[in-house]
C-alpha cells in the first residue's frame, strides 16, 4: 500500500499533514484527466496510483490545502 507522501519516484506528491481527503475531499482525483490519483481510505489521504501522469497540473493547482506537488523534470520545464 502506498504511503500518503512518497519520494520523488513519482510526479504526483501528497503531503499527509495538509491533505484533507478524510474529511470528504476528492478535488485532485476529479480533476485529473487520466484518473492516476486515488484515495487512500485506510490513511485518509490521496495518492498517485498509476505513474502516468502529463504534468498538466490541475491537480496541484486545484487543491484547496496545496498538499499536492507536482515535480516537473528539469527538461519538461
Amino acid at each position: 500500500m502506498p504511503t500518503a507522501t512518497q519520494s520523488n519516484s513519482v510526479p504526483v506528491t501528497v503531503d499527509s499533514d495538509k491533505c484533507i481527503a478524510h474529511k470528504g475531499c476528492t478535488v485532485c482525483v476529479e480533476v485529473c484527466p487520466l484518473d492516476v490519483l486515488a484515495i487512500d481510505h485506510v490513511n485518509g489521504t490521496a495518492y498517485m496510483k498509476f505513474d502516468e501522469c502529463w504534468y498538466c497540473t490541475p491537480c496541484e493547482a486545484d487543491c484547496p490545502t496545496g498538499a499536492v506537488k507536482v515535480d516537473i523534470p528539469y527538461l519538461l520545464r
